[in-house]
């Protein structure tokens, strides 16, 4: 019962903590969900490589590791193969926890931030996105329930060499 208290209560701080964040940042026009931490929006002209990725209704991304090199802008280029919306978003783990709670809470929620790409069965998408730090991005699909199953994996940022 405490656990679950706690949980609860954690859960509910994410959530106030997320809708702050949202309200603050320009979530129509753009993402600002710590858009320092895990890169910026990408210039099209200027795309390094192009990383395709299919979404399954087992709940996984193919492939769920990726590794680019820090300065790099790279297209992912997304399918959806399963038979159910899926979407990938790049983030911190905290954002894209408190995020899919949020999507839990309004799974009407449609997106138009440059992080992210909603799919619809059989179709494609593409987030075109420049990596400016050296570390590890997270993607995740935040529709309801999905995270929850493992639909997630990392993009593995490496410094550039001298």
């Amino acid at each position: 019962m405490q656990r679950n208290l706690i949980r609860s209560t954690f859960l509910a701080a994410l959530m106030a903590m997320a809708a702050i964040a949202h309200a603050s940042g320009d979530h129509a026009g753009g993402h600002d969900h710590g858009d320092a931490a895990i890169g910026e929006p990408g210039d099209a002209a200027r795309i390094t490589h192009t990383v395709r990725v299919d979404m399954a209704d087992i709940m996984r991304f193919t492939p769920a590791h990726i590794t680019v090199q820090r300065g790099e802008t790279i297209r992912f280029e997304v399918l959806n193969s399963g038979h159910v919306r899926h979407e990938m978003t790049l983030g911190t783990a905290a954002d894209l926890v408190a995020h899919a709670e949020q999507m839990r809470q309004h799974p009407e929620m449609e997106h138009a931030d440059a992080n992210a790409v909603t799919v619809d069965p059989g179709q494609r998408g593409e987030i075109v996105w420049h990596f400016t730090r050296a570390g590890s991005v997270e993607f995740a699909c935040l529709q309801p329930g999905h995270l929850e199953a493992g639909m997630r994996g990392a993009v593995r940022v490496r410094g550039r060499q001298s």
